[in-house]
């Protein structure tokens, strides 16, 4: 179905449904988020599987941390909160508005996935690798998993930003900022899992 116009022929919505090529890439990533989480959901099952199975090595509380799991949560659910304004900024084409927001959502981003090398190396000191159980394999997986993604998703808004400086707002730039949001906010809503049924669980039991 086409966009929705004035009597005088100018589209109306959103700018990143205002093409047909838009429309489609946008419906085509709701379908890869779909593979999304499915790759995610079996990992995590792994890991319910799992969790028990520490071997003669350190147990989750034995080394989780309160005030780090807490930081690198704060750290990405704020940048949810501020990709959120970037496409608030967008929608009303303030594109210098969007920029800055996207800037801020980065700098956010790259600080969680600092603190979550930061927290994996010190887990690696202490004891904990991917060879030391079967625990630690699947958390290592299934949490390095997110990070991977983490890092690609900054390094995708990084070239949005760079297509931005050079075509401006256009119904393309819109949707592919539109398309990065989703997954950004998809790996937030991920975290949220990892959080509660890793970290707090981890924490809670004493293995």
């Amino acid at each position: 179905m086409g966009s929705t116009e004035h009597s005088n022929g100018q589209q109306v919505g959103p700018l990143e449904y205002q093409s047909e090529t838009s429309r489609l890439n946008i419906l085509g990533f709701w379908i890869f988020l779909g593979a999304e989480i499915a790759l995610f959901a079996t990992l995590f099952a792994t890991y319910a599987v799992l969790t028990d199975r520490t071997a003669n090595g350190p147990t989750a509380s034995e080394l989780f941390e309160m005030k780090g799991v807490f930081i690198q949560t704060f750290l990405l659910l704020t940048s949810s909160f501020t990709c959120g304004l970037a496409i608030h900024q967008m929608r009303k084409q303030n594109l210098k508005g969007l920029v800055a927001w996207l800037l801020v959502t980065l700098g956010l981003g790259a600080g969680f996935l600092g603190y979550e090398i930061y927290e994996f190396v010190n887990y690696i000191h202490e004891g904990a690798t991917l060879g030391t159980s079967a625990f630690w394999s699947a958390f290592f997986v299934l949490a390095g998993t997110h990070g991977v993604h983490v890092t690609f998703g900054i390094g995708w808004m990084i070239l949005i930003l760079l297509q931005l400086w050079r075509k401006g707002l256009t119904p393309e730039t819109s949707s592919k900022v539109f398309i990065s949001s989703l997954y950004w906010h998809f790996l937030d809503v991920v975290w949220i899992f990892i959080f509660t049924g890793v970290y707090l669980t981890g924490m809670v039991n004493n293995g």
